[in-house]
């Protein structure tokens, strides 16, 4: 476990490199209209300093790891009900060698998802079985949502000489992507190319869902010069075509990172480099989980760079990036400065964190829309001592309407807290998963479903099974068609927050 926590400084990822940043005399007021809660202030003893998004799931809660603390220092996994009712379910480096290795894995860095099994999958970037790799190369998990957790795969499963490195990657930062009978995703190092001091450029995989199959589809730092890119730091998005687009954080035609189109058989296409200067007017060094809007089109962020060096948030329209809002525009960069990742809410727009500066210099919330229109929400460190936390992560947007987020430092503990943010909008019901042919099966997650009456699939109706207040099962019906979904309660009709592809 000592050689776990030693490498931790390994990727010095933006939530530490800006958890240090100064504070303002300011005062940051909520918007009105707006409610702000501290829902839970980590203490140690149930985790610190969370790094990823919470994922909501069939049960009604919200799931998420913390990266270090603990029973043993190296993270959690827990759950929290939406009023802040928390429970840890898992302390990494419970199962030990006598080595001290952390057989179960050590510091989740990536978001988790809920499978149709109804298991939840996560990765730890260290941890796991393999000697080889020096600071063990991470897991892959699967975990009940009672907490029962199962290893299924340890990176670098081979060791042995000089030339035998991990070519199936070590490291993975990054949530996994469900498709079909493989999860995919991406590791931040390894791989058979060195690029970094003694250490791989990182990977693009498919894995068998349970985990007997690692097949490596790309390695990064493959054509001259790197520049497919090197140390993809974010996960996968699977796009509406099928193919995969990602980032990585370093290297490309000009230094500063790639935006990267992957198919499932691995044939990779870098659509835009970035530029490695600070001042680089489209961005450098996006760390981010890229997302598929509405209207088609990709979006993302930039940890730096941008017309003011404070990182950018970029639409990628027909292969052509454009940068949308540069921070750090407003007077004293109350805008705040270092995104985080983006979602987009129910009503259209996009929401995201940043890690950095705002009115009180601890990073803030905002809302942007697909024209580049960006509001702070809300600056952290509003109250003294930072009760409400600073340097946030990724938000998700629950079937209630309110916003939910982590923080990796503040909290009433200086350990990092969970919030809520409610901007008034309305309850709504979500797939889990996004498309389907006639006959698929299909879940819907949602809030106080119980009463439903009907379920519809762009007009068409479908035989269902309510669950539980929170689920619901069904199936595409014949003659459904691409649109939206619509689940109809005693007290309301609730829509899906994005529309369901027919396929």
């Amino acid at each position: 476990m000592k050689r776990i926590v030693n490498a931790l400084n390994k990727l010095n990822r933006a939530h530490r490199a800006y958890a240090v940043l100064a504070m303002s005399a300011a005062t940051a007021i909520a918007m009105p209209a707006q409610t702000f809660t501290t829902l839970h202030s980590f203490d140690g003893t149930d985790g610190e300093q969370p790094v990823t998004a919470l994922v909501q799931t069939t049960n009604g809660a919200l799931y998420g790891t913390t990266t270090g603390a603990g029973a043993h220092n190296v993270g959690t996994t827990f759950k929290i009900s939406p009023s802040g009712t928390l429970k840890t379910l898992h302390d990494f480096c419970s199962d030990t060698n006598p080595a001290g290795d952390c057989l179960d894995g050590a510091v989740p860095e990536a978001t988790l998802f809920q499978a149709p099994n109804g298991n939840i999958y996560g990765t730890t970037t260290y941890g796991g079985n393999n000697d080889f790799c020096p600071n063990q190369c991470g897991v892959v998990f699967k975990m009940s949502l009672s907490g029962t957790l199962t290893i299924i795969y340890d990176f670098c499963p081979i060791g042995g000489g000089a030339s035998d490195v991990c070519a199936d990657g070590e490291n993975p930062f990054s949530a996994l992507v469900p498709a079909g009978k493989y999860f995919y995703g991406t590791t931040g190092f390894g791989g058979k190319n060195t690029c970094h001091p003694n250490d791989g450029c990182g990977t693009v995989f498919q894995l068998t869902t349970n985990g007997a199959t690692l097949t490596t589809l790309h390695t990064f730092c493959s054509e001259k010069g790197c520049k497919d890119g090197s140390a993809p730091a974010a996960g996968l998005l699977q796009a509406a075509n099928g193919d995969f687009f990602g980032t990585t954080f370093l290297n490309g035609a000009y230094g500063g990172g790639t935006v990267f189109e992957i198919t499932a058989s691995g044939t990779l296409t870098t659509i835009h480099s970035f530029c490695e200067e600070a001042a680089c007017a489209d961005g450098s060094s996006p760390n981010a989980v890229l997302i598929q809007a509405v209207d088609g089109n990709i979006y993302g962020t930039t940890l730096s760079g941008g017309a003011n060096g404070a990182g950018t948030i970029f639409q990628i329209a027909s292969g052509t990036l454009t940068t949308l809002y540069s921070f750090c525009s407003a007077s004293g960069c109350t805008d705040g400065s270092s995104p985080s990742g983006l979602i987009q809410g129910s009503d259209g727009n996009f929401y995201g964190t940043t890690n950095g500066n705002g009115t009180n210099g601890k990073g803030t919330i905002f809302e942007i829309t697909s024209g580049g229109t960006l509001t702070t929400l809300y600056s952290f460190c509003a109250q003294s001592g930072c009760p409400d936390g600073e340097s946030a992560n990724a938000l998700m947007q629950d079937t209630n309407g309110t916003f939910y987020g982590t923080t990796y430092a503040g909290g009433a503990n200086k350990k990092g807290a969970v919030f809520s943010l409610s901007t008034g909008l309305g309850p709504f019901v979500e797939t889990q998963t996004t498309s389907g042919a006639v006959g698929a099966a299909v879940i819907i997650l949602g809030t106080n479903l119980t009463s439903a009456t009907s379920v519809t699939f762009n007009g068409a109706a479908a035989a269902f099974t309510v669950v539980s207040s929170s689920e619901i099962t069904t199936t595409v019906p014949a003659g459904a068609t691409t649109g939206t979904v619509q689940v109809v309660t005693h007290g309301s009709t609730l829509s899906s927050n994005v529309p369901f592809r027919v396929t």
